[in-house]
């Protein structure tokens, strides 16, 4: 059998170590020859850098490089020639779908969806999280430095104005956004983006669920003199206003009367007869402290309803309007996994408890 060369110089440029990251040495050493094989960078019977040479070029011990060459010598990756070096014996390799999954916050319900899509993908895929906190700057900034890295960009677009207000998108998103192949694009949550037929889109539709949401509840709602939703009109994490548009529509359409405020005032008035729907959970917890304090019935004096399930809600028997965030997740690790296309909107369901 015939082996190559000595291993160029510019090919020793192709290993990334990073001294930054937590990941060990060794498996940072695996991983980067695993992917220039994937890559195509290295051939079957190339010869790679002794562990010696390795070493010293990356200034790192010598038993570092031996542990990362012992895992690949067991897995049948490369092989040693005495008197002759290392040389790359496999390259078709068990591998991964590499996923990038950029969210705008790890509230408690986001982490469902992720979880969820993460379990559903099992070993089949490596999936970085990466958080940008409804900051363009930032969401920008991660799809630039990771242009062309992944399989797969699991994205969500919710931004915020300088005065706190909730975007869909900015024209500078689109552009960021376009610049990612469509078969590779997966757009969770928000989906008016204009994208193409080719991208994955799981969606909630949040003018048209909470109308639809609030009239299966119709009938308890009837039972309250004022419906009052407290729609945060500032807020670090914003929310779309398509809800107050949805909201509004339900309340004229059924004859409601009804409030929006900004927030849960302190020592705010409360009367018999009022129903609220927050979205945040500290209105919610502020609003469940004074209804308990000035002793009202909760679900026949007060009722309450909120947006978003978490578990606490459901612990506290709270009713909620709600996303299924784990199908969200679910469909689209699925949707991945068997290479679909195609636009899905997620159920959002009426949960009713006894908070009103």
């Amino acid at each position: 059998m015939k082996y190559g060369t000595s291993f160029p110089d510019t090919m020793i440029k192709l290993i990334k170590i990073d001294e930054d990251s937590r990941v060990p040495k060794y498996k940072q050493i695996v991983d980067s020859i695993l992917q220039n094989i994937a890559n195509g960078n290295l051939k079957i019977n190339q010869k790679i850098p002794s562990i010696n040479s390795f070493s010293e070029e990356f200034y790192m011990s010598r038993d570092t490089v031996e542990k990362a060459y012992n895992i690949l010598k067991e897995r049948k990756i490369i092989s040693s020639i005495r008197g002759k070096g290392y040389y790359i014996t496999r390259t078709k390799l068990e591998s991964k779908v590499n996923i990038l999954f950029l969210t705008n916050k790890l509230s408690s319900y986001k982490m469902k969806t992720y979880s969820s899509f993460i379990n559903t993908l099992g070993a089949n895929a490596h999936v970085d999280l990466q958080i940008y906190h409804c900051d363009e700057t930032l969401f920008l900034n991660i799809l630039d430095k990771f242009e062309g890295a992944y399989d797969y960009y699991v994205i969500t677009t919710h931004f915020k104005t300088d005065e706190l207000k909730h975007l869909s998108f900015t024209d500078d998103v689109v552009n960021a956004i376009k610049k990612i192949p469509q078969e590779k694009l997966v757009v969770l949550d928000n989906i008016k983006l204009g994208t193409g037929d080719d991208v994955i889109k799981i969606y909630q539709d949040f003018e048209n669920d909470i109308y639809n949401a609030l009239k299966e509840g119709l009938s308890k709602i009837n039972k309250y003199k004022r419906l009052i939703l407290v729609y945060p009109d500032k807020a670090v994490y914003p929310y779309p206003r398509r809800i107050l548009h949805g909201f509004r529509k339900f309340c004229v359409e059924h004859e409601i009367n009804f409030e929006i405020l900004s927030e849960v005032y302190d020592d705010m008035i409360l009367k018999k007869g009022d129903l609220f729907i927050t979205i945040e959970e500290s209105d919610l917890v502020n609003l469940m402290k004074q209804i308990r304090d000035e002793e009202f019935i909760l679900g026949k004096e007060i009722g309450v309803i909120s947006y978003n399930d978490t578990p606490l809600k459901e612990l506290l028997g709270i009713t909620v309007m709600s996303t299924d965030f784990n199908i969200m997740g679910e469909t689209a690790a699925q949707m991945i996994l068997n290479k679909e296309r195609g636009q899905i909107k997620v159920p959002f369901n009426f949960i009713d408890r006894n908070s009103i």
